[in-house]
């Protein structure tokens, strides 16, 4: 597709992402993607307790180096975002529901995106998909048994892998960053984004 093709499907993707459950979305260009070396080595040290667990976090994703290479071939992006009470963020089950939707928001849009023509869109999200979508599976069938992903049409890549900087994400996309705070989790709400690449 033209690019004024593709930026004429946005507002078709942004309102499905909104229609899939996201508070808010928007379009913002790669060049407003910051990617930190540092933030993508958190994921190794102190070493995340999902490292490795599956195809779709460290160390088998490409790494910040890999994303801005795969950034130069993309000329557009959605992002979204998810405004979550902060008791529900430090909740250890309901928590994982919230980062199951920003995968799902996340692979609607991709897939949408895919069928109007921008066969190259990726999605990114948060959290292990492993966790999310396998956690009745003791290994991911991708990397211990070389098979087809269990999940396709719902898990992303986590974006924490890339060093993608979310606060400057947002900042990109013209929203304030709110951070949950554990000692104020009855009255404070936390942000989650997700990424999509569209081309």
């Amino acid at each position: 597709m033209t690019a004024h093709k593709g930026q004429r499907s946005f507002p078709e993707l942004l309102e499905l992402a909104r229609r899939l459950g996201a508070s808010d979305a928007a379009h913002v260009a790669p060049s407003g993607i910051c990617i930190e070396d540092e933030l993508a080595g958190l994921c190794v040290e102190p070493q995340c307790e999902n490292f490795g667990a599956s195809a779709n976090c460290p160390p088998h994703v490409l790494g910040p180096n890999g994303f801005r290479e795969l950034l130069k071939i993309y000329s557009q992006a959605v992002v979204f975002k998810l405004e979550v009470p902060s008791s529900i963020l430090f909740s250890p089950v309901e928590r994982l529901e919230v980062f199951a939707l920003l995968q799902e928001i996340a692979a609607g849009v991709e897939q949408a995106a895919i069928k109007i023509g921008q066969t190259r869109s990726k999605g990114f999200a948060g959290n292990c998909c492993k966790v999310l979508f396998c956690s009745d599976h003791p290994r991911c069938r991708v990397l211990h048994e070389g098979g087809k992903c269990r999940n396709p049409h719902l898990a992303r890549p986590s974006m924490s892998g890339f060093g993608i900087n979310v606060s400057k994400l947002m900042e990109a996309a013209g929203w304030p960053l709110k951070i949950a705070g554990e000692k104020t989790v009855d009255t404070s709400t936390g942000t989650l984004c997700g990424l999509i690449l569209i081309g």
